[in-house]
């Protein structure tokens, strides 16, 4: 199957609350254990901000998903991934927690099709951007998409080092904003 007839024939829609199984097995199989988000973590994400779930089915197979709460902060801290009470539902900032899509369907545009459907959504709703953090073998990938990386981001989640990547929708806050708003 070549890149263009996979993310063609993949539908990117909203998650629905019986695939928070599949969605934490995904999750588990995308990121490093020490990464991942615990399988009651993605539940209580599912349950406090399903609107901010995006997965792309394959012919009635969820075979990725993008997610993440929605907050005022311009920087994804650490404390997000661990307390969904932070979530602000009228948010003006869209997160990106996880951008996960099986091994089997990589590198075949699942991904960018999901980076840009979660854009979209977000400009629908309004908001001011979109933050992530990301490891560095994912700064070009993001770029791609429209964001700008700022330096290494101060979070240590998993031991690992990650950068801050962002992405505004107006001209006056693409200069690159970073700390308080």
């Amino acid at each position: 199957m070549e890149i263009r007839e996979t993310a063609e024939m993949v539908n990117i829609r909203l998650a629905e609350k019986d695939e928070k199984e599949i969605l934490a097995e995904i999750e588990g199989i995308c990121f490093p254990p020490e990464e991942a988000a615990e399988k009651e973590e993605v539940f209580k994400r599912m349950e406090v901000f399903p609107e901010n779930f995006l997965v792309a089915d394959l012919d009635g197979k969820v075979i990725g998903f993008i997610n993440g709460c929605t907050t005022d902060r311009p920087v994804l801290g650490d404390e997000l991934y661990h307390d969904v009470s932070l979530h602000k539902k009228d948010g003006s900032i869209q997160t990106v927690f996880g951008l996960n899509v099986l091994p089997q369907y990589r590198r075949r545009g699942v991904a960018r099709k999901l980076v840009n459907a979660f854009l979209e959504l977000a400009r629908q709703r309004k908001r001011d951007g979109v933050i992530l953090t990301c490891k560095e073998h994912m700064i070009p990938f993001y770029e791609s998409c429209g964001f700008v990386m700022l330096g290494k981001a101060d979070s240590n989640h998993g031991g690992a080092v990650w950068y801050d990547m962002q992405q505004w929708f107006t001209e006056k806050e693409n200069c690159g904003r970073k700390g308080q708003p």
